[in-house]
């Protein structure tokens, strides 16, 4: 999908440099698709400090020793 935004031209410099892209487009949607990731880890993290999964059926000892 094609849209029209307006970027500060220093933003969208460090955007490119922070991203390795050398082209605008590129640069942008990779910058929008690592803020959405930390945003829905930010959220998840969040969940699991409030123990919204609490009726998890496994501690987190029994989760680590199914890893060895």
């Amino acid at each position: 999908m094609r849209i029209t935004i307006d970027i500060e031209e220093s933003v969208l410099e460090d955007a490119m440099r922070l991203t390795g892209e050398n082209k605008k487009g590129p640069a942008v949607v990779k910058a929008a698709q690592e803020y959405i990731r930390r945003q829905m880890a930010r959220e998840f993290g969040r969940m699991v400090m409030e123990g919204e999964f609490a009726d998890y059926p496994l501690t987190n000892e029994e989760i680590e020793a199914r890893d060895r």
